[in-house]
């Protein structure tokens, strides 16, 4: 439990409910550590590199997620094997975001600030 408090961003979940947010946190971080290039399909990224991509995308899992994908030693490989197993939920996610932002409206709330709470909860 001491290394959740390392992180960077919150771990991948095994149920995935926070995979559209964990994707662009961990792109974001590779990116900044000059890593970006080692998640991305045939790549140039040196053996250093993909080895220090890796170590940060394990520290950003699920336990049993990692153990899951113990096998894998390829960043790219990962990277790919968790979009498969999640991405499908931009296909779910995104027509019920539309639905609530169409129905959004400012006289179903008590404050204007649980409006904006709803308003960003929306969008994000």
């Amino acid at each position: 439990m001491s290394n959740l408090a390392k992180l960077e961003f919150a771990a991948l979940d095994i149920s995935g409910k926070n995979y559209l947010s964990w994707i662009l946190d961990a792109k974001i971080h590779l990116d900044a550590m000059g890593l970006g290039d080692a998640i991305k399909e045939a790549n140039k990224a040196s053996e250093q590199d993909k080895v220090k991509a890796m170590i940060f995308l394990h520290r950003h899992l699920h336990e049993r997620l990692k153990i899951e994908y113990l096998t894998v030693k390829d960043p790219s490989v990962l990277w790919k094997n968790l979009k498969e197993r999640y991405d499908h939920q931009k296909t779910m996610i995104l027509p019920k975001a539309r639905y609530d932002w169409m129905h959004l409206r400012l006289q179903d709330f008590k404050t204007v600030s649980e409006y904006n709470s709803a308003m960003f909860r929306i969008t994000s």
